[in-house]
């Protein structure tokens, strides 16, 4: 088996560009209208939570999280997360979910969010909760709708309306 080295580092400003980028190639015009993307619409990701991979020196995927609020109970929201598609398949996705999910846990966050496939997701500590728990600002497959929780407790009584925040620039609240 063939193993790519890959180097992860926090999302910088001067990033934004190619991510914005990467967005359109790996999600389409259709972006705009799904859940997630409603949900985070005009408001800033965490850029301490977010981060990029590289093979060498060419930029090949990144992840945001966003803060939100499910019942009004501070989480975040996960997402997107895309990778080049010369990459896919290869654990550079998995692995920033994995060092998305030790930052956030880091600075105390205890619920994460996203809209994904459970079989990829599941492994790195997503699960679903009760159909309809937690409602999104626009339609959404209720498979999809995913949560971990960053402590022992965090999902006890985690349900509601899934709610952007309002925050400041680049991410501060």
């Amino acid at each position: 088996m063939t193993t790519t080295a890959f180097t992860y580092r926090p999302e910088h400003p001067a990033d934004d560009a190619e991510i914005e980028a990467l967005h359109a190639q790996a999600f389409g015009p259709g972006r705009f209208a799904r859940a997630a993307f409603r949900l985070r619409e005009g408001v800033q990701h965490d850029p301490a939570l977010s981060f990029v991979a590289l093979s060498g020196d060419e930029f090949i995927a990144s992840v945001r999280l966003t803060p939100i609020t499910i019942g009004g109970r501070p989480s975040i929201l996960l997402g997107p997360l895309a990778v080049k598609p010369a990459y896919k398949g290869k654990g550079a996705g998995k692995q920033l979910v994995r060092i998305s999910l030790a930052a956030a846990r880091e600075a105390g966050h205890r619920v994460v969010l996203l809209v994904g496939d459970e079989p990829y997701y599941g492994p790195l500590g997503f699960t679903r909760l009760a159909r309809g728990a937690i409602t999104l600002p626009a339609p959404a497959d209720p498979d999809r709708v995913l949560v971990a929780g960053l402590t022992p407790d965090a999902l006890e009584g985690l349900a509601g309306k899934a709610e952007r925040i309002a925050t400041g620039p680049r991410g501060t609240r």
